[in-house]
Parts: structure tokens; C-alpha cells; sequence
């Protein structure tokens, strides 16, 4: 049976699991799909000398940058975006060679584009990690200007406590690239002036538990447009099949 799976610390919010074994179940594909929750990124090598019929691997927090020193190939979008979220793992004899790749840039811009309006020019991404890498690629590549929020003071990045009601207009697109407000942190949103907030702005958050998480309850109750996370990851996961089917 071939094998699938998901590599990060920890995965207790793993929706791939259930989505991969439901479509190979549905589809007739001998083939399962398994969470490896490794505290080490060095633990990679354990899983697939313990696993030889594993033919690719999803990539989440914190690992989306530290496994690219592991991968034979990165594509020159992974590259460029500085993180991998998916492998695929070819075998040839007893050699095996592992290629990466980003499906999250994908499953962004698909799943934002088609709720841009003409006045959404300029977007507020928050947070710095591996996936807002691949947000900002997204963005870019859709012809919006962007900067990173984070709690630091860092170059090119504006702190949270520093963020006006006027940045809200101008940066009318937020997306919320941390883990702020994910079960079991309900009650968390990240710190913004939300009051200033109107029909004008669109907010996408990256996490799909809850539903409706306290960022984007608190955009809608002023009148932003509000997305979670959901069609991103479905996208990413259709992605993620293509790549190691080598598509």
C-alpha cells in the first residue's frame, strides 16, 4: 500500500489526514495517509528510512522553511516564496530523491481573486512565517502592494500597536497568516483597529477552525468581507495530489 503523509509540531489541527484518507477511500486507491508528528526536522530522515512506500509528504508549521536543506529539488516558485509544503518522494532502486514544491500560493490566489474589488490595491499581511512567504508571493503575483504586521520591531514590517485607522483604509486587504485564534484559542484575534474597519476591506484568515474565528467576527460586524481558510486548504490539497502524481 502506498503511503502519504503529513510532517510538523504539533499537528493535533491536522485537516489533511481526513481529507486524503476520505479520497482514497472514495476513489479506490490502495494508499493511506498518515500524520508524523516530529519535534526535530532531522527526525525526516528516521520516516523515510522506516517507510519505503511513502511517495510524498505534506509540509506544515514549524518546517516549511527548515526542510529545504533536506530536498534535492526546490521549484522555482517554493524558491523563491522560501518555503516547501509539499514533497514528492520518487524512488529509483535504493536511491530516493525528494523534490518540493508550494501548493499554498496556489491554494491563495485561487481561492482570493475572485473576491477582489478594484479598490483592494494594498494588503496587511499578518505575521512573518512560512506561510506568509508564500502569501506575499500570491499577492504580488496578483499585482497588490503588501507589508508584514509583526509583534517586533523589524525592517520593512509595521508592529501591531503601530497600525491606524488610516492604514485600515489604505491596506484595505488583511490576511492573517498566524496561528491567533485557532482552536483552542477561540477568544484570541490578533490586535487591530477594528472599528475603522468598512464594506471596503477584505479579511482572509488562513485558519479554517474555527469557522469563524474572533478576526474575522470582529471585521464583520463593521462590514468587511470575511473568508476563512477552508477553500485555500482545499485547493492546496488538490495541489498536493497533482505534484506527486507528477502532474
Amino acid at each position: 500500500m502506498d503511503r502519504y503523509g503529513l510532517i510538523g509540531y504539533p499537528l493535533g489541527h491536522s485537516f489533511s489526514v481526513g481529507y486524503f484518507n476520505e479520497k482514497f477511500q472514495n476513489e479506490g486507491i490502495d494508499a493511506e495517509y498518515v500524520n508524523f508528528e516530529i519535534p526535530q526536522i532531522d527526525q525526516l530522515e528516521e520516516i523515510l528510512a522506516s517507510n519505503p512506500n511513502l511517495l510524498g509528504l505534506n509540509v506544515t508549521i514549524p518546517y516549511k522553511e527548515k526542510v529545504i536543506s533536506f530536498l534535492d529539488y526546490v521549484s522555482p516558485e517554493a524558491r523563491a516564496i522560501g518555503a516547501v509544503n509539499v514533497i514528492s518522494v520518487i524512488h529509483k532502486g535504493k536511491s530516493v530523491t525528494l523534490k518540493g514544491y508550494n501548493s499554498d500560493v496556489i491554494g491563495f490566489t485561487k481561492s482570493i481573486e475572485p473576491m477582489l474589488e478594484p479598490f483592494h490595491k494594498k494588503a496587511l499581511i499578518l505575521g512573518t512565517g512560512g506561510s506568509s512567504k508564500a502569501i506575499a508571493y500570491g499577492l504580488k503575483s496578483l499585482g497588490l502592494e503588501y507589508v508584514h504586521v509583526s509583534r517586533y520591531e523589524r525592517p520593512g514590517t509595521i508592529k501591531y500597536d503601530k497600525i491606524t485607522p488610516d492604514d485600515i483604509h489604505e491596506y484595505n486587504v488583511i490576511i492573517n497568516c498566524t496561528p491567533c485564534g485557532m482552536f483552542p484559542h477561540t477568544n484570541e484575534c490578533p490586535l487591530l483597529p477594528y472599528e475603522a474597519m468598512d464594506s471596503h476591506n477584505l479579511l482572509y484568515d488562513l485558519i479554517y477552525n474555527p469557522d469563524e474565528t474572533m478576526f474575522m467576527h470582529n471585521g464583520a460586524k463593521h462590514g468587511a468581507t470575511v473568508v476563512n481558510g477552508l477553500e485555500m486548504l482545499l485547493l492546496q490539497a488538490f495541489a498536493s495530489w497533482e505534484f506527486w502524481q507528477d502532474r
